[in-house]
């Protein structure tokens, strides 16, 4: 089955194959959330982004397979509710950036900042850390060409700033500079609400979003 990030309240997960990766998407809780479990084909490693709601739905979708990490994109709520749960079921190590990991209920095993990588068996991925939403937002990068972006970067547009014009200056010059000027256009992501977009479906609408201020 082709991969298209399309997944509903209550509905299976949308799962995409790569040689050396798999990436499974699935919507979580009454906020439309999306959670991604990235396994190393290699090692068998998984590594949880968000465990953002139902815990006992995400651990049966991780199953017997162990995951190392859990990593939370930032401190907004509806983004960690199943955290502790899924936390003690597996073990796996709670990763945050140092300014939203105070806010979560679990401490953080490992707190990451831009440019750092965080291991997946045998792969990495880099953190990118983009303020604005929150003060300690991260998204993650594998291989150039798949982001996972939290609520920093959807399709349409950038995270909610809550209408503050620094805030949407600090989110939109980070979104420009650390992942639109420097990654193609064939660079899917995965944001934590909603539907998938690439970098080439948004690029154009770059103006737009900063003449709006949102």
């Amino acid at each position: 089955m082709t991969y298209s990030g399309d997944v509903s309240q209550g509905g299976p997960a949308d799962v995409r194959e790569l040689d050396d990766i798999t990436i499974g998407k699935l919507e979580v809780g009454g906020f439309g959330n999306n959670a991604y479990l990235l396994r190393c084909k290699e090692t068998g490693d998984g590594l949880l982004i968000d465990a953002a709601a139902e815990p006992d739905r995400l651990l049966e979708w991780i199953g017997d397979a162990p995951i190392s990490k859990i990593v939370t994109t930032h401190r907004h709520q509806d983004h960690w509710q199943a955290l502790a749960q899924v936390h003690r079921a597996t073990g796996a190590t709670v990763v945050a950036h140092p300014l939203d990991a105070p806010h979560l209920p679990v401490p953080a095993g490992l707190e990451v900042e831009h440019g750092d990588h965080v291991t997946l068996g045998v792969l990495t991925l880099e953190v990118i850390h983009l303020r604005g939403h929150t003060p300690g937002s991260i998204a993650l990068l594998y291989q150039d060409g798949h982001l996972f972006t939290g609520d920093s970067l959807f399709p349409g547009g950038v995270g909610n700033t809550e209408r503050d014009p620094a805030r949407f200056a600090r989110l939109f010059g980070d979104v420009k500079e650390r992942i639109f000027a420097r990654l193609p256009d064939s660079t899917w992501v995965y944001p934590g609400h909603g539907k998938d977009t690439t970098l080439g479906a948004e690029r154009a609408s770059l103006p737009e979003w900063e003449a709006r201020g949102w």
